[in-house]
């Protein structure tokens, strides 16, 4: 028989946990159990809501993807979520508004969909629209004015791998879950204390040191304020004035102990990629980003660049 694997039950669990019926009288979510369902019914012959058992000849879950054919199994890969209504801080959401928000990052490509075959929607509950990875399709039937359709990849489903993700951070983009893996103030201040000092023993790095002295910049300027009081040094290194002592050595100490504060980092999956990029970008003049292109690669991007400008 076909079967509701564990990763897709884990995603319909977590939603109805966070857009079910009212408990706390803070909203008026109203997804019913009834509503997000995995496995077709007894009648169901073919797609993404069957397992091997209840696929049909040439079923397109199976055939136009090397990912599904690899992954058949008598799981489902298929989840279809029914209407809710939910306020959070001040905002309505519902299928639609989700249901927009998730094809949006499909689109994009977002890390956390890529296991996402296909979805099928209403944006305004008259139309009927489908965003497919492999673009075969671009709708499908008016069923899906009050449901969204989502198709995973059945090597996925196989796998294992977990499809909570996307989900969780659309529950926390609209403030029904805390963001468990966001800063705190005082840790994006200590990152960026963190960001400066390493910047300034990378570039230091990379000329040499005064006249007569056989280190490079960075091994020079860590000697020459060995017996200074640096605020910054101490904030992460008490020990800082033992620590600095002479020789090539006493660097690699140094940097150990840095990366000792920066693993308290270490995984955590910042979200908020856009920003991040244009953080970066907007430090780089034009200058710098030509500095950076390897020699071997100047030209293909020049031919890119025109390519565009005369699209």
């Amino acid at each position: 028989m076909t079967r509701a694997p564990a990763n897709l039950m884990a995603v319909r669990s977590l939603l109805l946990t966070h857009l079910n019926i009212d408990k706390d009288r803070t909203r008026d979510a109203d997804l019913e159990p009834a509503e997000v369902g995995i496995v077709g019914d007894p009648n169901h012959r073919g797609g993404y809501h069957c397992g091997s058992d209840r696929v049909v000849a040439n079923d397109y879950s199976v055939v136009e993807s090397p990912r599904d054919r690899a992954g058949l199994t008598l799981d489902a890969a298929a989840l279809d979520v029914g209407q809710f209504r939910v306020t959070s801080a001040g905002r309505t959401h519902d299928l639609r508004s989700f249901s927009v928000w998730c094809v949006g990052q499909c689109a994009a490509n977002a890390p956390d969909t890529r296991d996402i075959r296909e979805i099928i929607y209403s944006p305004d509950g008259r139309t009927v629209r489908r965003w497919d990875r492999l673009r075969r399709r671009s709708s499908g039937d008016d069923s899906h004015l009050w449901h969204t359709h989502f198709s995973f990849f059945r090597d996925a489903i196989k796998a294992g791998r977990d499809q909570t993700p996307l989900f969780r951070r659309y529950l926390t983009t609209i403030g029904l879950l805390e963001d468990d893996m966001a800063l705190t103030e005082a840790q994006a201040r200590q990152l960026a204390d963190l960001h400066r000092m390493v910047n300034k023993l990378l570039k230091a790095s990379l000329v040499p040191g005064p006249e007569g002295q056989p280190d490079n910049a960075a091994t020079w300027w860590l000697r020459s304020i060995a017996d200074r009081d640096d605020p910054l040094l101490r904030k992460y290194f008490p020990d800082w004035p033992a620590m600095a002592g002479p020789g090539l050595a006493q660097l690699g100490a140094q940097l150990a102990a840095l990366q000792t504060v920066l693993s308290q980092f270490a995984g955590r999956d910042f979200t908020d990629e856009p920003a991040i990029v244009e953080g970066v970008l907007a430090s780089l003049t034009p200058e710098k980003i030509a500095e950076a292109i390897p020699p071997t690669m100047a030209q293909q991007v020049a031919d890119e660049l025109a390519r565009r400008l005369a699209a």
